[in-house]
């Protein structure tokens, strides 16, 4: 990957009369007067997590110079996006002495940006906040669309608001210090944007599986480019998730079963992401929805990419059938999930038949 000045992929998030930038390329977090220019107050809380912040908070130390900040850091991994980090992240805000024109930066993944996302949604009933996401996952997915939150022993994200940022600076540099589990966790929500609406971009990445697996800097940029574009058309027209945005939880029905019986230390969320879609190809093909060739289609560019694909060992089907009830998706007591017609066609299955889903998991662990 290269540092050389280059003008940054620019996608505009159009929600009615608000809408904010999400610059994707490298060197941004250098580039302070691009997305200092957001800020509008004097006070700023950067939360990021022990990882992260050792690498790149200095580089957000010049930006704020002349402000008065100070920083939270959380441990890395899921386990830490609970209620009481959000407690002290609020105490960090009040000890700076922050007032309504603050803004929280949460320079790390989707654990950051989730939780610092409702802790600047929570503080004096809403304050600014800038995503500069450092993982693949959270370049293409979280950051962008204004869901935060945290979760619960019960299950993921079952708390949260919706809080826009007010800028996405995605520094694709950041990426070449990212495990490569977390890079490949990140793929996965490349794939489910083209499995959910694009054929085209799902032959694109069939096309381009090695060079994204090298990380190479043009194809890894248009990848997450063609994600962010349609992941924005989808919040502008459903921003809070009352129909067609819910089409962006392929395989996450699954997924988050998977990661909560696992305690969140046995998947990453993309990879609890790519064995869901998997699964929910396998429903819908089970319940006549699609066809043997796209499930076949799925499971090898999944393959190719090097996401799992199969239950890990020791989860009982039972479990992940009461924990997927929980969904927040499900209404009136029954399970609604995302299912396809195939490749780039989802929709929202009501009524879902449990019977079916037992049959999938019990596949699926044996």
């Amino acid at each position: 990957m290269t540092t050389t000045p280059t003008p940054p992929r620019i996608i505009d998030v159009t929600l009615g009369q608000r809408g904010y930038p999400v610059w994707i390329g490298p060197g941004l977090l250098a580039d302070h007067a691009r997305w200092r220019a957001s800020l509008r107050g004097r006070h700023a809380l950067v939360i990021s997590n022990t990882t992260v912040a050792p690498l790149y908070m200095e580089r957000i130390a010049e930006g704020l110079d002349g402000l008065q900040w100070s920083s939270f850091l959380l441990g890395d991994g899921e386990a830490h996006k609970t209620f009481a980090n959000v407690g002290l992240a609020l105490d960090a805000l009040a000890q700076l002495g922050a007032t309504r024109d603050a803004c929280v930066v949460a320079l790390g993944g989707g654990v950051v940006g989730d939780l610092a996302g409702f802790t600047a949604a929570c503080w004096m009933r809403g304050i600014d906040f800038i995503q500069m996401p450092t993982t693949l996952l959270s370049m293409v997915d979280s950051s962008v669309g204004g869901k935060t939150g945290v979760n619960l022993p019960a299950g993921k994200n079952l708390v949260g608001a919706f809080h826009q940022p007010r800028a996405v600076v995605a520094d694709t540099d950041t990426l070449t210090t990212l495990p490569q589990r977390e890079y490949r966790a990140g793929l996965a929500e490349v794939v489910k944007g083209a499995a959910i609406g694009d054929p085209a971009v799902f032959a694109w990445m069939e096309q381009n599986a090695d060079a994204l697996n090298a990380r190479e800097t043009a194809p890894l940029i248009e990848a997450i480019a063609r994600k962010v574009q349609y992941k924005a058309g989808v919040v502008a027209r459903d921003e809070t998730e009352l129909g067609e945005r819910a089409l962006l939880n392929l395989g996450h029905t699954f997924g988050h079963a998977l990661e909560t019986a696992g305690k969140y230390k046995v998947l990453l969320h993309g990879e609890g992401v790519a064995i869901g879609m998997l699964l929910a190809a396998q429903l819908s093909e089970r319940l006549g929805m699609s066809n043997a060739a796209d499930t076949g289609r799925l499971h090898r560019l999944l393959d190719a990419v090097g996401l799992p694909t199969a239950i890990p060992g020791g989860m009982d089907p039972e479990q992940l059938l009461a924990l997927m009830r929980l969904d927040k998706k499900n209404l009136a007591g029954t399970l609604r999930l995302i299912l396809w017609r195939g490749i780039g066609r989802a929709e929202i299955v009501s009524g879902v038949n449990e019977a079916d889903v037992m049959a999938v998991l019990e596949a699926a662990t044996h």
